[in-house]
């Protein structure tokens, strides 16, 4: 019929167009649809196909961060975050990106559309790599096809932390943790401490919970507030704090003294929190002033780190009269 042959005609025009064009005919929109939601263009360093991407990366193997204890190997540490749904509560939790990846042909799925919408929205990098590339990327875990890049998180040092405490009305606030390791405790921690108006958290770099993307996500943006430390040596640091006036005090269950009543609250003032399991360490226990407890009754064996915390910190603050803040 003529109408089919015009049919087949002004198909068969368009195979031989798009053909010289070295296109594929009949996409049907798939082409356009892999654009979207990319974001700008992310920095060389982020692209791993780009020489700015491997240079950087065998520049941090040589010199790695002094004090920040051990380096993670690169895919399995704090600065990725895998899988769909940690993804996607990731972004909405406000962590911090650095770059996100989208393996090539991944099933877009509404949660892989969500992400993809929020990076868009958000003018967050979107770049689309292989899933073999992203599975080098992130250590062969199981990524479902997207992950982000955090940003390595700079640690302060123990002088800031005094230096912030001097232009405090109470001569500063820290919140010291022992053996913590449970980065959502961290996270927890690092919250009450800035509800509580504290300087700083901090942390020593061997045996304790660092800033995950868990502990991130736990303080609930309060990790963007509050400065975390870290010390190759707590009680050294904590030495040094007790030479710049502050009083440590300890939280030990079987103390007798209540925190409440604990000297030193109303001045310059370290909290340290130990483990729920283990408490404070020998060595941490000597260093402190004194020690002080929570009294619960004698049905609960301990409190968890991070509401022994806050416990703690808010008798801290009725002493003081400082009520969330200082």
């Amino acid at each position: 019929m003529p109408g089919n042959s015009q049919r087949r005609g002004a198909g068969a025009n368009r195979s031989g167009k798009n053909a010289g064009k070295g296109t594929t005919a009949g996409s049907g929109g798939r082409v356009r649809r892999g654009l979207r939601g990319r974001g700008p263009t992310p920095k060389a360093e982020d692209r791993p196909y780009h020489k700015a991407y491997k240079d950087k990366q065998q520049r941090d193997a040589r010199q790695p961060k002094q004090g920040s204890g051990p380096r993670t190997p690169k895919g399995v540490g704090p600065e990725w975050v895998i899988g769909r749904n940690a993804v996607l509560e990731a972004l909405h939790a406000g962590l911090p990106v650095r770059a996100s990846y989208v393996a090539e042909g991944a099933e877009h799925d509404s949660r892989l559309r969500e992400i993809l919408s929020f990076t868009a929205d958000h003018s967050m990098p979107m770049l689309q790599v292989s899933r073999g590339e992203l599975d080098r990327l992130t250590g062969g875990t199981n990524h479902q096809g997207v992950a982000i890049r955090m940003p390595e998180y700079e640690y302060a040092e123990v002088d800031d932390l005094i230096a912030a405490g001097v232009e405090s009305p109470a001569g500063g606030l820290v919140v010291a943790l022992d053996k913590v390791t449970d980065p959502r405790n961290l996270g927890a921690i690092i919250r009450s401490a800035a509800a509580f108006g504290a300087q700083g958290v901090l942390i020593p770099s061997r045996r304790s919970a660092s800033m995950t993307a868990a502990a991130w996500k736990t303080s609930a943006g309060a990790a963007a507030r509050i400065p975390v430390a870290m010390a190759s040596n707590l009680n050294q640091s904590l030495g040094k704090l007790k030479k710049a006036g502050y009083t440590v005090v300890g939280l030990a269950g079987e103390a007798d003294a209540d925190i409440a009543a604990a000297p030193g609250l109303d001045g310059p003032l370290v909290l340290v929190i130990g483990s729920e399991g283990e408490g404070l360490a020998r060595l941490t226990r000597e260093t402190c002033d004194t020690l002080a407890s929570i009294p619960i009754t004698s049905q609960v064996e301990s409190l968890n780190a991070s509401v022994a915390a806050s416990i703690a910190l808010y008798e801290v603050s009725r002493v003081r009269g400082t009520g969330s803040g200082e």
